[in-house]
């Protein structure tokens, strides 16, 4: 009995992860097509987020704290590739690392919450291991 109860979760995970269920795969890329975002001429556009229920209609006071980072990730993330896909994906996450990096800064620099600062500094030290992870894999002809 309690190997099935240990058992079940994994095989919950595994059906998610490898693709598993085919409505499951067609609803995960519908949600990435509605959250491509296009960068021309460096300005981020796309879907819109608020109306989506992905953030205020009206940006508040302090997301202009972090227009500068999240506009250099999604140019970063856009212009970034690779041959193959995974090589795409690991030049893409590291873009998408270094923009959760720079948000971070922004967070440490002006947020005088402790708990919000923590955070941030978690973030920092992860995604950086993160990114000298990805970037060891990435081959050196590149």
């Amino acid at each position: 009995m309690r190997a099935t109860l240990i058992a079940l979760p994994l095989l919950v995970l595994a059906a998610c992860e490898g693709g598993g269920d085919p409505v499951q795969q067609a609803l995960r890329d519908a949600s990435a097509e509605r959250h491509a975002a296009t960068v021309v001429d460096g300005q981020v556009s796309g879907p819109d987020h608020a109306a989506m229920g992905h953030g205020p209609a009206t940006p508040g006071a302090g997301d202009a704290a972090f227009a500068a980072s999240e506009a250099a990730m999604h140019t970063g993330m856009a212009a970034a590739s690779g041959d193959t896909v995974d090589e795409a994906y690991i030049a893409k996450m590291i873009a998408h690392h270094e923009g959760a990096i720079e948000m971070a800064r922004v967070a440490l620099a002006k947020s005088q919450d402790p708990e919000v600062r923590r955070m941030a500094q978690a973030v920092i030290d992860a995604q950086t291991v993160e990114i000298a992870e990805m970037r060891a894999w990435k081959p050196a002809a590149n």
